[in-house]
Parts: structure tokens; sequence; C-alpha cells
């Protein structure tokens, strides 16, 4: 028998990992986002940009997350970075550059809290918070494009977060 909402009993754990977006603006994406978060037993979700909202089309792609996943809108990225490593966060990008390492061969620090920073939608992350981070990861990709949805890749990332998390 399928399962649904009603009668799926999945445990519900939080782990220690912030999202902070750099810019993320379209109205799907942050609702995505939000669900994703929810998903995965984030902390909290940071979007930081300027004149953020969360609209009609955002909250009813979040399905009702926005209710139970703690987030911030239009923060300062610089803001959020520095209280993160005030509060001994592993600072972490997910984005390909030139030194970033496939998700997949990244292990986690089980004793230290994340802050995962994604980019916006166009540009990704920008290089001076880049340059900021302990470590750049990404997905490795075996098609013609180098790129995915940022909900999708968030989501992915998320995955083999928690899954090392777990198995720590």
């Amino acid at each position: 028998m399928q399962r649904n909402h009603y009668n799926t009993t999945f445990t519900q754990k939080q782990f220690p990992i912030v999202i902070i977006c750099d810019n993320i603006s379209n109205a799907a994406n942050i609702g995505s986002l939000l669900r994703a978060a929810d998903a995965f037993g984030v902390e909290k979700i940071i979007f930081c940009g300027d004149d953020l909202a969360l609209s009609r089309k955002s909250t009813r792609a979040s399905r009702s997350a926005e209710k139970v996943v703690a987030y911030e809108l239009n923060c300062d990225i610089q803001t959020a970075i520095n209280s993160c490593k005030e509060s001994n966060y592993q600072i972490i990008a997910l984005e390909i550059t030139t030194d970033s390492i496939p998700l997949n061969n990244f292990k986690v620090k089980s004793n230290s809290p994340i802050a995962l920073i994604i980019g916006d939608e166009n540009f990704g992350v920008s290089e001076s918070i880049l340059d900021q981070c302990h470590n750049k990861l990404h997905i490795n990709m075996y098609g013609q494009n180098s790129s995915m949805n940022v909900v999708q890749a968030t989501s992915i990332a998320l995955y083999e977060i928690t899954k090392q998390l777990i198995d720590s």
C-alpha cells in the first residue's frame, strides 16, 4: 500500500544546519527551499538580499513549511556569515570552483554545526563570499549541463550532509 502524508511515520529530527541564501529571489525557489529545509530537518534558513518577501507563490511552493521552519528575510549576508563564524559553524559553499571538491568526497565534521551557503539562481555564490568559506563543494554531473536548479542542488547536498551526520 502506498503511504501518504497521514500514515507516514518518519522520525522527526533537527540537524545543526543553517542555510544561507546569497540573493535567491525567485518566489518558487524560496518556497521550495523552505520545503526542502523542513524535509531535511534544517535548523534555520536565512535569505540574504533586498526586498525579499514570501509571496503567495512562495507559500504555495512551500506547502506550509514556512510555518514550521525558522527563517529570516532581507538579511545582510556578511552579518549572517559573521554570526555563524562566531558560533563556530563550518562555512560551506555549494558552488563549482577551481578548488571545490565533490560533495561525495567531503567528510562532515560531526562536532561542528554547518552553514551551507547557496547562490543566486543566475550567478551562484559571489566571489567575496566564496573567499570566506572553509570548504567549497560541488555535485558531480555527467550530462551536458554544468549546473542545476538551486533547490535541486541544495536537496542533494542536504541529503548527503544529513546522511553523514546520522551515520557519525
